[in-house]
């Protein structure tokens, strides 16, 4: 679910990697945000509210709102919509606020 042909853009190649969400091994793309590659994966429900329990995704994918918040290599609320993706993260489904390590 990536744009690869544009009539107007141009995207570089760039270099596989490997990431863990959730123990389930994905794969993605150097750089680009997280929230892109578990989209792409099929992943769009990303979090859940506090109160409601209602499921959230991407919204504003610039790093204003708290709907991407997630756990990535042991830290919490880290906004993956803008969490360049690397060799070897781990990912993770957040609960509540989150927890300091």
């Amino acid at each position: 679910m990536r744009i690869i042909n544009h009539p107007i853009l141009s995207f570089p190649e760039k270099n596989k990697v490997h990431f863990n969400f959730n123990g389930q091994q994905l794969e993605g793309y150097t750089g680009e945000p997280i929230a892109a590659a578990l989209h792409a994966a099929g992943i769009t429900v990303l979090r859940h509210s506090h109160e409601l329990n209602r499921a959230r995704g991407i919204f504003c994918a610039i790093g204003n709102c708290s709907s991407c918040l997630m756990v990535v290599n042991g830290m919490p609320n880290v906004r993956v919509c803008v969490e360049p993706l690397q060799e070897g993260m781990t990912v993770e489904t957040q609960i509540g606020r989150g927890k300091l390590p």
